[in-house]
């Protein structure tokens, strides 16, 4: 991994959070690395564009290269979790020349089941007639966290979903649902790659990381005991221990 050492670490958010699902991670991580956590299209503080086009992670992930041509830095250690992940993989696609490494945390490779891709769509309509308070995290808690997360974890999630905006959890929802299979991306990827999950994901499971393990020429893989979707709020020093213990520093 020689060369590295000076990359930045940029992490994106899982859906339907924003940036600050990382604040659990982010001091410890901040004083080993340089670390970006941008709100994606539409969530937290970004606004959503108007494009005419129909909802594509390859906006998004033009979103994500204007901002390193904004900050200047040629290459990054790109990061994500869940959606996330797959931003990060179209980034892969889009541009891989700036990406300098992959970390996927509780994501897959995989396009949506036609199942999946229907319930994507209802989200959508349901958000854009009713918002998404009152409904979205109560829909989402179950399979985001485990069981056994603690009661400020679940409250934390909880708030974080319903102060999102109803037109970027809609815009979102459509954009996962278009998203395609990443696993060639993936087999084409130069890059050392960390792959973390946890035990008891029930989006992504541990089956879905080790596909991406299967795919990728350089993995490193991390299994989180105990956790569920969400590692970064549900075990933040288990993620942080992970990204430093890999991570190429000198």
């Amino acid at each position: 991994m020689a060369g590295m050492t000076e990359l930045p670490l940029l992490l994106l958010h899982a859906f339907p959070l924003d940036a600050r699902m990382w604040d659990p991670v982010r001091a410890p991580l901040a004083e080993r690395v340089r670390l970006i956590t941008p709100d994606q299209r539409g969530l937290g503080r970004s606004p959503l564009p108007e494009t005419g086009r129909e909802p594509s992670l390859d906006d998004a992930a033009r979103d994500v290269v204007a901002l390193l041509d904004r900050l200047e830095l040629d290459r990054v250690v790109l990061g994500g979790c869940s959606m996330g992940g797959y931003l990060a993989m179209a980034v892969l696609r889009l541009a891989p020349e700036r990406v300098g490494g992959l970390v996927l945390i509780d994501t897959k490779a995989t396009a949506d089941t036609p199942e999946a891709a229907q319930a994507r769509l209802d989200v959508a309509e349901r958000a854009e007639n009713d918002g998404v308070a009152g409904w979205l995290a109560e829909a989402n808690l179950p399979n985001l966290l485990a069981g056994t997360a603690s009661p400020d974890v679940v409250e934390r999630v909880r708030g974080l979903i319903d102060e999102q905006p109803p037109a970027g959890v809609a815009w979102a929802a459509r954009a996962l649902r278009a998203r395609p299979d990443s696993l060639e991306s993936l087999r084409d990827a130069t890059v050392p790659a960390l792959v973390v999950v946890g035990e008891q994901d029930a989006i992504t499971p541990l089956e879905a990381a080790n596909t991406m393990v299967g795919a990728l020429p350089d993995a490193t893989l991390v299994v989180l005991p105990g956790v569920g979707h969400l590692t970064p709020l549900e075990d933040p020093a288990g993620v942080v221990e992970a990204i430093l213990g890999w991570y190429p520093i000198s």
